[in-house]
C-alpha cells in the first residue's frame, strides 16, 4: 500500500484576474495568453501576504504554463515573501480551449440551441475547434495521478506534503469533479474566482475536501457563479 504514511495537503489556486477577465460579453478571451491586469498581480500578492500571515509554505508549487497563471505564482511568492522562488511549469493543466469562441459574444457563442446541446452532451461538449471538459479532465488528471498521487517514487517514504497548484478556473472545476464524483450537471455550477484557494487532503483514507473557492483574502464575496471567460 503505497500511500500508508502519506499525506498530501493540496492547494488549487485560480489566477487572478486576467485582461481576458476584465472584458465583459466574451465567451472566451481573444488573446487566450492574456496577461494578468494590475487588479490581477495586486490580488495574487494579497494571497501570497495571506499565506504569510498564516505561515503556510509550500514543499512543491507548480503552474500552468500560460502566463497569467505565471504572474500570479510569480507575485504570491512575492507577498509570502518567499526566498526560493523556484516553481515547476506544467502544460498540462492549462485551461479549456476552445479556439473558435475566443473573442466572440457571448449572445452569439451561447444561443438556445448550443445551451441545450451543452446540457444534453455535458463533459463531452466539444467547442467550435477546442476540446471537451473530460479531454481536459483527461490530460489534467493524468498529470496529477503521474506526478503527485500515484508516484510510487514521491509516497514510498512516510512524509507529508503541502503543494500549490496555480491555474483555471475549468480545468479545476474538471479535477474537482474527478475528486468528489459530483454530477457532471454541476461542473459549470462551482465558482472558482480570481486567485481563490480550494483545498483538499489525499492519504490513505483517500480524498478530503476542506474548502472551496476561498477568496477572503479579498475581502470580497464570492459571486459563486461560473465564469466563461477563463
Amino acid at each position: 500500500m503505497i500511500h500508508k504514511d502519506f499525506n498530501c495537503e493540496i492547494y488549487f489556486i485560480r489566477h487572478g484576474q486576467s485582461e481576458s477577465n476584465a472584458t465583459p460579453g466574451l465567451a472566451a478571451g481573444a488573446n487566450f495568453d492574456a496577461p494578468l491586469t494590475e487588479i490581477g498581480h495586486q490580488q495574487a500578492k494579497l494571497l501570497g501576504k495571506r499565506f504569510k500571515t498564516d505561515n503556510v509554505n509550500f514543499d512543491k508549487v507548480y503552474s500552468s504554463t500560460l502566463i497569467r497563471a505565471i504572474q500570479t505564482t510569480e507575485n504570491m511568492f512575492m507577498g509570502m515573501e518567499r526566498t526560493d522562488s523556484s516553481f515547476e511549469k506544467v502544460p498540462d493543466i492549462i485551461e479549456q480551449q476552445i479556439a473558435g469562441w475566443r473573442g466572440v459574444p457571448n449572445e452569439e457563442a451561447f444561443s438556445d440551441e448550443t445551451m441545450i446541446h451543452m446540457l444534453e452532451k455535458g463533459r463531452d461538449f466539444v467547442g467550435p475547434d477546442g476540446e471537451s471538459i473530460r479531454e481536459v479532465q483527461k490530460r489534467a488528471t493524468n498529470w496529477l495521478e503521474d506526478e503527485l498521487i500515484y508516484n510510487r517514487k514521491l509516497c514510498q517514504d512516510p512524509k507529508s506534503l503541502r503543494i500549490a497548484i496555480i491555474g483555471h478556473g475549468n480545468t479545476m472545476r474538471s479535477i474537482f469533479h474527478y475528486i468528489m464524483g459530483f454530477d457532471q450537471r454541476l461542473i459549470y455550477k462551482i465558482g472558482v474566482d480570481n486567485t481563490s484557494v480550494s483545498r483538499f487532503i489525499f492519504n490513505s483514507k483517500g480524498w478530503s475536501v476542506l474548502c472551496l473557492n476561498d477568496s477572503s483574502h479579498l475581502k470580497t464575496k464570492s459571486s459563486g457563479t461560473f465564469e466563461t471567460r477563463v
